[in-house]
């Protein structure tokens, strides 16, 4: 059983990982989705509201609360699968959340890349929550109002997603099927359209 989280800032390729897993036939949960459920369940659009109703979930529910409730659809989940991956991982409560979930077999990985490369990811992408106004800056702050930074401090490890997209893929496709030993600090350079 495994259990891979990732972690970074808007932009840097988190969803072009989801997609290297989906690929490989490994079950996806976004933790976004579980956010967007929630707007829906109160009526609201979630590429308005999405920022909004993570906040009020984290002060009605605790930090946790989005890790909270994700642990059962991994668990289904992994009742067909040997390995889930989970998008979006925002806080270093969620990180220990999953970890006291699944111990050992729980990877944090740290997707990166810098912002100017970030920004041009988002400008030229055509995706619900991207041009709600909300700059990358403000959305930067709003996840370090979370808890991002401790969560990337968390991280077993870190790939660099600052090459062609190919490359990453690969280097993802390799921490999906390869032996990525806990603290192991892997670097790759990829993906100028990297995604979230």
């Amino acid at each position: 059983m495994r259990v891979i989280g990732t972690v970074g800032m808007p932009g840097s390729g988190k969803s072009e990982a989801a997609t290297v897993a989906e690929e490989a036939g490994v079950p996806v949960l976004i933790m976004g989705d579980v956010i967007r459920q929630e707007c829906r369940d109160r009526g609201l659009d979630p590429a308005q509201h999405h920022g909004r109703i993570a906040q009020a979930l984290r002060e009605e529910n605790g930090p946790g609360a989005i890790a909270q409730r994700s642990l059962p659809i991994i668990e289904d989940h992994l009742a067909d699968s040997d390995t889930v991956l989970v998008d979006g991982i925002r806080s270093d409560v969620e990180v220990e959340t999953f970890r006291e979930a699944f111990g050992e077999d729980f990877t944090l990985v740290h997707v990166f890349a810098p912002r100017e490369l970030r920004r041009e990811r988002i400008e030229s992408r055509d995706r619900p929550g991207d041009t709600d106004g909300e700059s990358l800056e403000a959305r930067e702050e709003r996840e370090r109002g979370f808890g991002m930074d401790d969560a990337i401090d968390l991280a077993d490890v870190r790939i660099e997603n600052t090459g062609t997209l190919a490359e990453f893929h690969e280097s993802f496709r390799e921490l999906l099927t390869g032996d990525d030993s806990e603290g192991e600090e892997e670097e790759a350079a990829t993906g100028v359209n990297g995604g979230d």
